[in-house]
């Protein structure tokens, strides 16, 4: 019933904005306008908002819920609204907590992120699965880097596998994919010379076993160069004809 049926003096304080009746009674004040209670509802869901908190759109009043599922943006890695902080980036919006390195799910600080194939980084995985891997020590290449044996090297670890030296004057010696220095590399490869020491790059005399710059494969005891393989030993050692039996016989 209206309340002038019961006897009771009302002025209407002005129409609905949604039945355009007079109101009597209770009133809303919202959006420029004046409703009456039951009538201020959300344009989405129609259920009444009351004294709630709402949402205004291009006119309209929406109720929280229906607003931040219609209006807000949306987290790219929950899909769920953002309706508190928000973060943007890589062209997207996310909840702040949301955006973290797809491989160690670290969220992001200071050092900020790498982009692969549309995935974020930090900055330590980034480099351990991506960068190039050094030959000598496996780690990530970052800065600056050598390349050499169709690999790449920290400039540091490009050096002799076996005594470590560094090569100064750009020259080395390539074994199963390493580099060596001109003497571990002839070690390795049965051409250092048993006599001096030295690499065999040219010729070379085979006897007991070893090798010899022919200048170096000489008597023991003289040390008169042994020609044409003739030569005599004993305990390892050896000796051209005349010394071995003024020596031994």
């Amino acid at each position: 019933h209206d309340m002038q049926d019961l006897g009771v003096a009302t002025v209407p304080k002005g129409n609905c904005a949604s039945c355009h009746k007079p109101i009597a009674g209770k009133v809303i004040t919202a959006l420029g306008k004046m409703w009456h209670p039951e009538h201020f509802t959300c344009a989405h869901c129609g259920k009444e908002v009351g004294s709630r908190p709402f949402f205004e759109r291009d006119n309209k009043a929406y109720c929280q819920e229906d607003y931040h599922q219609l209006f807000s943006p949306r987290c790219a890695y929950c899909t769920a609204p953002i309706q508190e902080k928000i973060l943007t980036a890589m062209d997207q919006t996310w909840h702040p907590e949301h955006f973290f390195c797809t491989h160690c799910g670290t969220v992001f600080g200071d050092d900020g992120f790498q982009v692969k194939d549309g995935k974020p980084y930090c900055q330590k995985d980034f480099q351990s699965i991506f960068s190039p891997k050094c030959r000598g020590c496996d780690r990530p290449v970052m800065n600056q880097y050598l390349s050499a044996l169709n690999a790449t090297w920290h400039p540091e670890c490009f050096v002799c596998r076996d005594c470590f030296c560094s090569f100064t004057d750009g020259s080395f010696f390539e074994l199963n994919g390493q580099p060596y220095c001109e003497l571990h590399f002839h070690q390795h490869q049965g051409t250092v010379c048993h006599g001096c020491g030295k690499p065999i790059v040219g010729r070379c005399v085979s006897a007991m076993g070893h090798k010899f710059h022919p200048e170096h494969f000489v008597c023991a005891f003289c040390l008169t160069q042994l020609h044409n393989g003739i030569f005599q030993e004993q305990n390892g050692k050896t000796y051209c004809h005349p010394c071995f039996k003024k020596l031994f016989v």
